[in-house]
């Protein structure tokens, strides 16, 4: 069986090397014959990207993709971000007309993503964009001021049709580093990736998962005493280290990106500032006896609601403003049903049973 697994893999790696070896072995439209002698290489998901460069630092592009409806672009980026960088966007229109124009990227909101701007300058030949066969074609040169070798480049699609030349928020993108001269790419170093997904997976597991099952453990499983209490406080601990390093992370981002969150970093320190509340509770705990245990039991229950609360809005909102993608979405989603039935029927049952206790108390 792990030999059959083995050869499974080796014609999986061999069938998907053929089809992008095929991808770039495909003819270009005929309407592209003036982009001829072009290397080619697989740069993301179905993304090929051809070019060459002269002498006169004329980069050639085209760039293919499939293709059903929208936009699809290319950035150009001293830095890997977006915010700053040029790009070229094609697109078919609704009437059928072809649409291919230069942008600059101020910035992340539609309103600074300006048409016609940018530091691209293109040649006498006009940059044209064909779609033939369920695939784009977005081919343009650029003039540059020195050889062309090492570029970050910015790729990103978005599912909408520009209604006025206006580019809609993208779907998906990445960022590259790209070798003009090897045809290699690699991940954009100066663009934190790793970073931001290490952020979103701590604040998901430690606010999103391991709290919550904390803040359950403690509302239904009281009958298990003491069980539930050290189960309580060690998932809770364990929670809050967690919650603890997304925020860092996330200040981390923040110095790398100077992003524009301003609701998502509120939101993540009183989030914080309400787990501190809690850790500093725990060491203050009454005894069952004492005369303040009511309103320390008062304290620590609405406290604890309203950092799961908030926390589980700054996740939705980190994953929307961090354009995470649907798969995060899903998979938050997924966890935040498991909890919400989890927690309806466990009250049920603690209802119920509360229901049974009371009747047998009277009936006593």
């Amino acid at each position: 069986m792990g030999r059959g697994l083995l050869a499974l893999i080796l014609v999986l790696g061999a069938a998907i090397g053929a089809a992008r070896a095929q991808s770039c072995d495909e003819e270009l439209p005929a309407s592209l014959s003036n982009y001829s002698g072009l290397a080619c290489s697989a740069v993301w998901n179905n993304y090929i990207l051809r070019y060459s460069k002269d002498q006169d630092n004329v980069l050639s592009i085209v760039l293919s993709t499939a293709y059903a409806t929208g936009w699809v672009g290319m950035g150009f980026s001293k830095d890997g971000m977006m915010v700053g960088s040029s790009a070229m966007v094609g697109w078919m229109g609704k009437t059928g007309i072809p649409h291919i124009k230069p942008y600059y990227l101020g910035g992340k909101s539609s309103s600074e993503v300006k048409l016609n701007q940018g530091q691209l300058l293109t040649t006498a030949v006009q940059p044209t964009v064909v779609v033939e066969q369920a695939k784009i074609y977005i081919a343009f040169q650029l003039k540059f001021s020195a050889p062309v070798t090492q570029q970050n480049l910015l790729f990103a699609f978005g599912m909408k049709i520009p209604v006025n030349k206006h580019l809609t928020k993208h779907d998906d993108k990445t960022s590259l580093s790209f070798d003009f001269s090897s045809g290699t790419s690699s991940a954009s170093s100066s663009y934190p990736s790793n970073l931001k997904r290490a952020h979103g997976a701590l604040a998901v597991f430690g606010w999103g998962v391991l709290l919550p099952i904390g803040a359950i453990i403690a509302r239904y499983c009281k009958h298990r005493e003491p069980l539930w209490y050290y189960l309580h406080v060690v998932i809770q601990f364990i929670g809050f280290i967690f919650g603890l390093a997304a925020v860092v992370a996330g200040i981390a981002l923040y110095d790398k990106l100077h992003a524009n969150v301003t609701a998502h970093r509120g939101l993540g320190i009183f989030v914080l500032v309400l787990g501190i509340l809690q850790v500093i509770a725990f060491f203050l705990r009454p005894n069952k006896d004492s005369k303040i245990r009511k309103y320390w039991n008062w304290y620590h229950h609405w406290t604890g609601r309203l950092a799961l609360f908030f926390a589980a809005v700054n996740i939705v909102l980190g994953i929307q403003v961090g354009d995470a993608g649907s798969s995060w979405k899903v998979g938050y989603g997924f966890n935040l049903a498991v909890l919400l039935i989890a927690s309806i029927i466990l009250e049920v049952l603690l209802w119920t049973r509360w229901s049974k206790r009371n009747v047998a108390y009277t009936t006593n």
